[in-house]
């Protein structure tokens, strides 16, 4: 059987993680007009019949990191539902399962972070760099070749954090000068129910900062729980997830709204890994958003010691074992958002955690 084959029965992963079959780009109709095409290995384009002039083009991709299967098999699900006609999207959609070597070995990544790898053509030395300069050549035609005179572009990078968090979910929001925190992205992060959104004050090349960067796409990296084998996880904490997810892609539009029920926080500064003995004062598997009050000493890097700034900071992905030139933790402050037409925020003068 083919891949196209498998995936027009709706096995969208099997198909991408199966290298027992040659990769054949191809394309066909569903009998509701749905135009489906196969553009690389785990890259699914889907296309509406009839578009409206205010229709979306969203992406939606996984498997960045091998091991975080629930956001896989999340967009495994969605795959399946329209390719069987379970689902009728209105939009343009790009569904992607990224790495699926890596999926196969149950591994992070196979020689290198593909997610810090998004931000201009890689020499092809492994894999990694291989598969980021395909998808992003998929993310510039698909954007592309929009059809919306203004188009509506969105891009959730969905994950799962590898440690523990205080917040099971939370949005990261990349930075960049572009116009992409329109209140329409935080409406959708209220339906979905995130825990928190955590707004990035620097560019760093991952897939969601990508495409915010290069097209002007509402784009977030959305943590979804914790690493779990596939098959293993438990979707009920994801149900509003999926429900804002189904919405997205099969309303018009979704209703404007903020109640304040997400956490803000905003990024009061990154620390770069510098000296091969970097190390933190804390055990490695505490959690995310673990606070640290004023002057409290959290990191030792070489001859420089870290200290939680001003009115306290938090932690957020600390990882002392990142290479020597790469962020070795997020450092965060609680902030409140004004919900204009594009979101802003002010930071708290005393941050309560």
């Amino acid at each position: 059987m083919t891949l196209i084959e498998q995936i027009k029965r709706g096995q969208f992963l099997k198909a991408t993680c199966d290298f027992s079959q040659p990769f054949v780009a191809g394309e066909w109709v569903l009998d509701s007009g749905l135009h489906c095409q196969l553009l690389y290995r785990g890259v699914l384009q889907i296309t509406p019949r009839e578009l409206a002039s205010d229709v979306k083009d969203i992406v939606l991709s996984s498997g960045i990191h091998g091991d975080e299967t629930a956001p896989v098999e999340l967009v495994q699900q969605i795959a399946s539902s329209v390719v069987l006609g379970q689902i009728q999207p209105v939009h343009r959609l790009l569904l992607i399962i990224a790495h699926p070597e890596a999926i196969n070995h149950q591994q992070r990544f196979m020689a290198e972070n593909m997610n810090r790898l998004f931000q201009v053509r890689n020499f092809e030395k492994n894999n990694e760099c291989r598969i980021a300069n395909a998808l992003q050549l998929a993310i510039n035609s698909f954007y592309g070749t929009s059809i919306a005179i203004k188009p509506e572009r969105w891009h959730l990078d969905l994950h799962c954090a590898i440690r523990p968090s205080q917040h099971d979910t939370f949005a990261i929001s990349p930075y960049t000068d572009k116009q992409t925190r329109s209140n329409k992205l935080f409406s959708f992060i209220h339906h979905a129910k995130l825990d928190a959104v955590l707004l990035s004050n620097t560019p760093s090349p991952t897939f969601a900062w990508y495409s915010a960067e290069y097209h002007g796409a509402q784009a977030l990296t959305v943590e979804l729980g914790r690493v779990g084998k596939l098959g293993q996880n438990d979707f009920t904490v994801l149900v509003p997830f999926q429900d804002a997810i189904l919405q997205l892609i099969t309303d018009v539009t979704l209703p404007i709204i903020w109640t304040n029920e997400v956490e803000v926080y905003q990024v009061s500064r990154t620390i770069v890994k510098r000296h091969p003995e970097f190390l933190f004062t804390f055990d490695d598997d505490v959690a995310n958003f673990t606070f640290f009050a004023e002057g409290h000493e959290f990191a030792v890097d070489g001859d420089k010691k870290y200290v939680a700034d001003t009115h306290g900071e938090a932690v957020v992905f600390p990882n002392r074992h990142v290479v020597v030139g790469q962020r070795a933790v997020l450092m965060v402050k609680k902030a409140s958002l004004i919900f204009d037409e594009q979101v802003r925020v002010y930071a708290k003068s005393n941050p309560s955690y």
